[in-house]
């Protein structure tokens, strides 16, 4: 046995990169990519991809360098999660709805070599590179993507997507993968700027937890992927590398709204899907389109907060079969997946509802998944009630935090990734969350952390406490709730002006869509806050109003048709590199 060596037959390197010279030699002829008026082969995604990677290398991007994209869900966005690992980088693909601040940010952590930036976000983009010339700090090279369908000549810098892949080389000599553990992208928790966690996956994980989904989510051959999840999302829940290793079709929108979800599905036969829960009020509220039965049935896979019982049969009238998952993204995406039993499908709707909205059983890249006393390590009882925390093991667990080795520490206990979250298991063996202990509210797909919020409300000169704990909210499943303590009892807070502080220094999705004047905030012996009194009580709530405001729109320097306005992007360029 030990005369059996590693040779180059019969070891390679794990890389989902490797689902695309497969797609092209297996599926070259097969339509890649649609969105609107454009439609790609494999063999065509496959040579731009080649085209980009040959443009990135000649730009000096090299080996573990950081490349940033801040876009929505259009053929550029796809094409890099493999042309940007295909010449040795990383690549950081940038929440669009974070403010210039945090964007900012994971520029400066990540240290981008090169920022891509759709022409919709080149506003953010600009504000956000002028925070960090700002700084003094270097600023990388900017590409725009300009829309392929209907370009719009906007411009930020010299360089363009469509350019570079013209100029590229389909034919150079690409780097190859020595080590499966290399970082392939890299992916940032949250938007804050003080303290920003970027979670690094490998080669190996990413391919691993990328084949484990295809097989959990039983997804067959040519499927039509609909991309209505983000693909900053945990790398599209590594769907981006999952339809090549499928030969699909990935249909791409820029925006979730009903009208296009529908007509993308009568279109082009949409097979599957992911999305958040507040995707199906979306759906649900379509208007006619969503009173339409579906030729055939949908696929969907979901996570966050469970959608309730009543929202999962008016959406599975409609043909929408859904399966509910849990993830986070120190998991690659989806860790657990509720396995849909055939015995089940002869129960009544509440009760499939019921066991549909539990989380399930460990996807197969993981060694195993537990629910753990967080003192002792020791698993709970199967019996549904008594709690603990979820505990993961397995490949496609991540390398690690960015340059932050204090989270690493926290995050990993022995053999096991703790991911603060808090559940049961029950008998059968599937797990169900009950809580999060780490106070993540989940609004629409976006996580917010409530002591983000909670920095920003202590900064508000009238508030001298403050807590914030996820409210229910009709459309967006959870919005966060501020509960403050007037610094000056008989001046108070006022709502309003809360609000309005809030909208001035975070991204909007994380304003607190209701602020509660408390005379003292609850809490236990130990001075932590209970909040499980606050949930209560936000749970009796509803979101505020917002007012019609007048809003001021402020010029920027981006070149639209050869005009130029007024926000010194100059400045920025000439910083640049280029």
């Amino acid at each position: 046995m030990e005369q059996l060596p590693k040779r180059p037959a019969n070891y390679v390197p794990l890389s989902p990169v490797g689902f695309l010279p497969r797609a092209n030699a297996v599926y070259g002829d097969r339509t890649s990519v649609i969105y609107g008026r454009v439609r790609f082969t494999w063999s065509q995604t496959y040579a731009r991809c080649r085209r980009l990677a040959s443009s990135l290398l000649s730009l000096g991007v090299r080996n573990h360098d950081v490349v940033s994209v801040l876009a929505p869900n259009v053929p550029a966005m796809y094409e890099m999660h493999f042309a940007v690992p295909m010449a040795g980088a990383v690549l950081n693909t940038i929440n669009t709805r974070l403010d210039a601040r945090a964007v900012a940010g994971i520029l400066r952590h990540s240290e981008a070599k090169v920022f891509f930036v759709d022409y919709q976000y080149v506003r953010l983009a600009s504000d956000a590179l002028q925070l960090v010339a700002d700084e003094g700090r270097h600023v990388p090279l900017v590409a725009v993507i300009d829309d392929i369908d209907v370009p719009t000549g906007v411009r930020l810098g010299e360089l363009e997507y469509e350019g570079l892949v013209a100029r590229g080389d389909p034919a150079a000599e690409l780097p190859s993968l020595a080590d499966e553990w290399d970082a392939v992208t890299l992916n940032y928790t949250s938007g804050t700027t003080s303290a920003p966690k970027g979670v690094v996956y490998s080669h190996r994980g990413a391919y691993l937890s990328t084949m484990s989904l295809l097989m959990s989510w039983v997804v067959g051959e040519e499927p039509v992927y609909l991309w209505t999840l983000p693909m900053f999302h945990c790398n599209g829940w590594t769907f981006t590398w999952g339809m090549a290793a499928r030969g699909g079709v990935n249909v791409c929108i820029r925006d979730a709204r009903a009208a296009d979800i529908y007509r993308a599905i009568a279109r082009h036969g949409v097979t599957h899907l992911c999305c958040a829960p507040v995707v199906f009020n979306i759906l649900l509220e379509g208007g006619d389109a969503a009173a339409k039965q579906l030729a055939a049935p949908v696929h969907v896979l979901t996570g966050g907060a469970p959608p309730p019982a009543a929202l999962l049969e008016r959406v599975e009238r409609i043909g929408f079969r859904v399966t509910h998952a849990y993830g986070l993204t120190e998991a690659t995406g989806p860790a657990l997946a509720c396995e849909w039993r055939a015995q089940w499908d002869r129960l009544p709707l509440p009760e499939r509802a019921r066991l549909k909205s539990r989380q399930g059983v460990s996807v197969l890249s993981l060694a195993d998944a537990d629910v753990k006393d967080a003192k002792t390590m020791a698993s709970v009882p199967r019996d549904g009630k008594t709690v603990g925390e979820i505990v993961l093991r397995g490949s496609s667990i991540m390398k690690g935090y960015l340059n932050n080795p204090e989270a690493n520490g926290d995050a990993f206990k022995g053999e096991w990734f703790l991911t603060g979250d808090v559940g049961v298991v029950h008998a059968d063996g599937y797990i169900e969350i009950k809580d999060r202990s780490k106070d993540v509210i989940i609004s629409g797909g976006e996580n917010i952390c409530s002591k983000e919020v909670e920095e920003v409300l202590f900064q508000h000169p009238a508030v001298a406490d403050a807590a914030v704990v996820a409210m229910p909210h009709p459309h967006w499943g959870e919005t966060p709730c501020a509960f403050v303590v007037a610094r000056d009892k008989a001046a108070g807070v006022c709502e309003d002006d809360v609000v309005a502080f809030c909208r001035k220094h975070m991204a909007r999705f994380m304003v607190p869509k209701k602020v509660v004047v408390y005379d003292v905030i609850p809490r236990n012996g130990n001075g932590k806050v209970e909040k499980n009194l606050l949930r209560e009580a936000a749970k009796k709530l509803a979101p505020a109003a917002v007012p019609a405001q007048k809003t001021k729109v402020k010029t920027t320097t981006t070149t639209v048709g050869g005009r130029s306005g007024e926000h010194p992007v100059a400045h920025v360029m000439a910083v640049s590199r280029l």
